[in-house]
């Protein structure tokens, strides 16, 4: 039953969207705290950067025809279900948490729980680092210009800008690749410390989130939306993720990839990053949205873990020859 139980993270996250319910960070503070949680994210990603070896990433690339398929879904796929859903009516899905549903779908991948999903079931790991790492980079370009594209054909204002690329550029990828490039001499120490560092990977997101409410608590997010509107975002998380679980398992059966393969595919090809969507979220959103935003993510966050636990464990019960 552990495994349906929400995580110490997503405890967490409940804690921070309590704390900014209750104190919501303003003026002065709230400026000081979005200079550290600026910090913060940054040093998330030159970990990122720094924890990846080149060794991985030649050996993943080398698999094209896995990664081009998990990129699809992840950046094709989904959003054409995103534009989908805002046919719902407004009395039934309200705007804002429409667009939060809309972004949602063109995050890239998770890293850390795809590739320990994988791990678990019996996938092929070198693949899964690969794909969801290059998912992640690739996801810092593609997110931003498909939340300016999709949300101006669905008239939506998203609040994106080349500013905001700009910010996301600056803020995520130039710490990524400062990291690679001292990849060599640093890599080893981070990854031999990684219960160490995992404060950072986690509290900046923390950080993230209460800041991200706390604008959204002063502008009144809790006055707009009622009970039934968190209920539907709950039934509508659950069904986007069935329904591209089952075209991942299909699709990669379709197409002759092998069972480690296709393991690889359902568990990076279904996923969607917490720790990269809330930062970018942050750059390309106003104040006023951003907690709207957010709110489908952290959702779909621990219904996408307690999914994927149940059938990681299901593919490691189940023989290989099955």
């Amino acid at each position: 039953m552990r495994r349906f139980l929400p995580d110490l993270f997503t405890i967490g996250l409940l804690l921070c969207v309590l704390l900014a319910s209750l104190f919501p960070a303003h003026g002065a503070f709230a400026h000081g705290f979005g200079i550290a949680t600026d910090c913060a994210i940054a040093l998330l990603f030159f970990l990122h950067g720094a924890r990846l070896s080149r060794e991985t990433v030649i050996a993943g690339l080398l698999h094209w025809r896995l990664h081009l398929l998990i990129l699809a879904i992840t950046f094709g796929v989904f959003p054409l279900l995103g534009l989908a859903i805002g046919l719902i009516p407004d009395s039934l899905l309200p705007h804002p948490l429409y667009l939060g549903i809309l972004y949602l779908c063109v995050l890239p991948s998770t890293v850390q729980s795809s590739i320990a999903f994988t791990s678990i079931a019996g996938g092929n790991i070198p693949a899964a680092i690969c794909s969801a790492s290059a998912s992640n980079i690739l996801g810092m370009f593609i997110t931003p210009l498909l939340v300016g594209l999709l949300f101006s054909l669905g008239q939506t204002a998203g609040g994106f800008s080349l500013d905001s690329l700009q910010t996301i550029l600056l803020q995520l990828l130039v710490p990524f690749i400062a990291g690679q490039l001292l990849q060599p001499w640093v890599g080893g120490w981070i990854r031999a410390r990684k219960k160490l560092l995992m404060p950072v990977d986690r509290g900046s997101i923390l950080m993230v989130v209460y800041l991200a409410f706390s604008h959204a608590v002063i502008e009144g997010v809790w006055h707009q939306f009622s009970l039934e509107n968190l209920a539907m975002i709950v039934l509508l998380d659950i069904l986007l993720l069935l329904c591209v679980l089952g075209l991942t398992l299909i699709g990669s059966r379709a197409l002759g990839f092998n069972r480690a393969d296709q393991i690889t595919i359902l568990f990076c090809g279904s996923k969607k990053s917490l720790v990269s969507g809330v930062p970018m979220a942050n750059a390309i959103f106003s104040s006023a949205m951003i907690g709207a935003v957010v709110l489908p993510i952290m959702l779909f966050h621990q219904i996408q873990l307690m999914a994927c636990a149940w059938i990681a464990a299901r593919y490691a019960a189940r023989p290989a020859a099955e």
